[in-house]
């Protein structure tokens, strides 16, 4: 399970940036996403992932289920290009830098990095949830629990999160909590195949422990 959300999330930061025609204007981009043509919608995600704000990701997510496969993939891509950028330079350094020491398998220092980054701008969702992510990897579900309280505060449609929270309360034998955040993940994002598939198994886990309680 921990190695399936750790890959989930290389394919995320690794998804390969598109190049849609440059120059189109954030605001055109957000008219675009609602386009009838599959190219237009696609040209429209993409930019929004290089130039769109935070609170663009509301209008990204309905794309989440798009009728297109390409569309849909660039739309997740995408929100994660948004959550992943603080506004902060600095911030957007120490981000990058933790991200290389998460990849090289570093996690005390990606651990610590993304704490500095907490500290110095709380309210950067993201950071909390790499954190998150390192204390999953290390065994630590009760503190990575707690940093993905602290995503939701500030980004309660993190699908990434979600999806992480439900792994841990798997792990931590709550099947009905897991339940319920794979449940969340996957009407925000029904594309993740990891969660779609836990949410009938759980069901069924569950309607079994019910029946035998009678």
């Amino acid at each position: 399970m921990r190695l399936c959300l750790w890959l989930a999330f290389l394919a995320a930061v690794c998804w390969p940036i598109l190049s849609p025609a440059q120059g189109v204007t954030r605001e055109s981009a957000l008219r675009n996403l609602t386009a009838v043509r599959q190219a237009d919608r696609l040209a429209a995600v993409v930019r929004i992932g290089e130039i769109g704000r935070m609170p663009d990701g509301g209008k990204l997510a309905p794309l989440l289920s798009d009728d297109d496969q390409d569309v849909r993939a660039a739309a997740e891509a995408s929100l994660w290009r948004i959550w992943s950028r603080s506004g902060d330079r600095r911030v957007d350094a120490l981000y990058k830098k933790g991200l290389g020491e998460m990849n090289s398998g570093n996690a005390e220092a990606a651990s610590a990095t993304f704490s500095e980054v907490i500290r110095i701008k709380p309210d950067f969702a993201e950071g909390w949830n790499k954190r998150a992510t390192i204390y999953f990897l290390v065994g630590q579900n009760e503190r990575s629990l707690a940093d993905c309280e602290e995503v939701f505060k500030r980004n309660a449609r993190h699908f990434g999160a979600l999806s992480g929270a439900g792994q841990i309360h798997l792990q931590l034998g709550n099947p009905r909590k897991a339940l319920e955040f794979f449940r969340q993940a996957v009407e925000v994002n029904p594309n993740l195949d990891g969660a779609v598939q836990m949410v009938p198994l759980l069901e069924q886990q569950l309607r079994k422990e019910e029946r035998r309680s009678i």
